[in-house]
């Protein structure tokens, strides 16, 4: 369950000062808004197109690719350091965060056939799934899962706790006459759970967060894509830094300071405020992890995106409900993240507990090229430091040239802020007529190339890869919704009841 990270580029030939990167991170992490945006109203935070839920689809993703839990802030790697540090995650789509092990060596989260997955206590407050459950959890509230970070949130937890469904979903397919029936296998039910997985990546993920052109240039052919990127026309094997440690980090500027669940409880902050004393404000009420979820708060994926059919059959309640059932949006993907990651909670993170100075102290850590460099690696147009601004994409706010934070920063920005400014300033120069709080923002040309092209190689260099063992492979035919199938029809089909769960209830229709 281990690989290598590598450089894709040569590191970078200057350090950047301590200072310079805690001036960088206050000016991208959001003061403390005195009222929320009501419900129901614009947001010019929110990105018009990109739903909340491909947010943490993306913090899971991560979690399936990368696990660096030895290498230190603020203590530099050589590249001797670098060659021997294990990414503690194997560097392709397997879902090893997902199975761990396997059943043979990890069976607590396994059901005694070894090929459904265990899952967790019932929970209620979503009307439209009434088996919805939390992840399975050992005495101490922890949850038995192949990677304990996606219990890191309660969105990243149920969205994990689809995934089981998902795959216990598969295998009772699987085990259908038509199918493999009585031969169905653990082995058989992982390869296809992750080959819909895989397929779900590439032609719904990648597209709502990477800009059309670079998308349609890494992927003209989607079963014969170009990474276009150095040393990975072959596939690759190892992890790339510039991706985990950067670009991929992207989607932390898409979290929202708050979300609701379902409609019987209150929109909730991600993590509570610190009094001042160590202790944390009504800690139980917020969203954060590592700890058993309510009863009652199953998250209504309504909320998150547009399920559209496939989701009322289930519902048992009225559908006049006074709540409007409409997916809250991610925020931008620009150079500003919301208050709360200001300060995370001990169980996340500490020294230091501000988010965007964890992403920068790490980037120095390993060495990252500048933005400038990679862009001119990748005989992509550089941004002028006048336009690599560092502020929120939104019409009335006032950015910073990122310079002006601090001369260090001269035609020398740090690869995720770069990346980050990237996709607001090309997102808004190639929008037209179309009002800066309108334009959707996607990562740009650097951005795009390192997260498209990584997938891409990931994909290429994995033999057992839907576009290797599984060259001839397309979803499921009834898990499909007019040939598609992205997020929503996974979540449809794990939402579907099966016949275990009308049982439980004791529903005999």
């Amino acid at each position: 369950m281990t690989g290598r990270f590598i450089r894709l580029l040569p590191e970078g030939r200057i350090q950047f000062a301590q200072r310079d990167l805690e001036a960088l991170a206050h000016a991208m992490t959001s003061d403390q808004e005195p009222t929320p945006t009501a419900e129901g109203e614009p947001d010019p935070e929110e990105d018009p197109e990109i739903t909340a839920a491909y947010t943490y689809l993306g913090q899971f993703t991560d979690h399936d690719l990368t696990f660096d839990p030895t290498s230190r802030l603020r203590e530099a790697l050589t590249d001797q350091e670098l060659d021997a540090l294990a990414d503690f995650r194997t560097p392709r789509f397997d879902l090893d965060n997902l199975y761990g092990r396997g059943p043979a060596d990890q069976p607590y989260m396994y059901t005694e056939d070894k090929i459904h997955m265990l899952l967790g206590e019932p929970m209620s407050g979503n009307p439209f799934d009434l088996d919805a459950r939390d992840l399975p959890r050992g005495p101490n509230g922890r949850a038995l899962i192949g990677d304990p970070r996606n219990d890191e949130n309660r969105i990243v937890a149920q969205l994990h706790a689809i995934f089981l469904r998902f795959h216990n979903q598969v295998a009772d397919c699987l085990a259908r006459p038509e199918y493999l029936g009585k031969n169905v296998t653990f082995e058989d039910v992982r390869q296809q759970v992750r080959w819909h997985y895989q397929w779900m990546l590439v032609n719904d993920y990648l597209p709502m967060v990477v800009n059309n052109e670079t998308y349609r240039a890494v992927f003209a052919d989607p079963n014969r894509p170009a990474p276009s990127l150095p040393g990975l026309q072959n596939g690759l094997r190892l992890m790339p830094v510039e991706f985990s440690v950067a670009a991929f980090r992207f989607g932390h500027s898409m979290i929202r300071p708050q979300y609701r669940l379902n409609t019987t409880v209150e929109r909730r902050p991600i993590f509570s405020r610190d009094r001042g004393d160590g202790a944390r404000t009504d800690d139980a009420a917020d969203l954060g992890g590592f700890r058993p979820i309510p009863s009652d708060w199953a998250i209504d994926w309504q909320f998150f995106l547009d399920l559209r059919p496939g989701a009322r059959p289930a519902a048992t309640s009225p559908l006049d409900d006074p709540i409007d059932r409409r997916p809250q949006k991610a925020y931008k993907i620009d150079t500003s993240l919301v208050s709360p990651l200001r300060d995370l909670p001990p169980r996340i993170a500490s020294h230091p507990s501000m988010l965007a100075l964890r992403n920068l102290e790490r980037g120095n850590t390993f060495r990252l090229p500048s933005g400038q460099a990679v862009a001119k690696a990748l005989d992509e147009e550089v941004i002028p430091d006048k336009d690599l601004v560092i502020g929120k994409a939104t019409a009335d706010d006032k950015p910073t040239p990122l310079p002006q934070i601090a001369e260090g920063f001269i035609e020398n920005a740090p690869l995720w802020a770069y990346i980050l400014s990237e996709a607001q300033v090309t997102s808004w120069k190639n929008a037209g007529g179309v009002r800066k709080n309108n334009v959707p923002i996607k990562l740009g040309p650097v951005g795009g190339r390192i997260v498209a092209g990584v997938f891409a190689a990931l994909l290429c260099g994995d033999r057992t890869s839907y576009l290797n063992e599984g060259a001839s492979f397309t979803p499921i035919p009834e898990f499909t919704r007019n040939g598609e199938f992205g997020l929503a029809e996974l979540i449809n089909v794990a939402l579907t009841p099966t016949r275990q769960d009308r049982q439980r209830r004791g529903d005999t229709s």
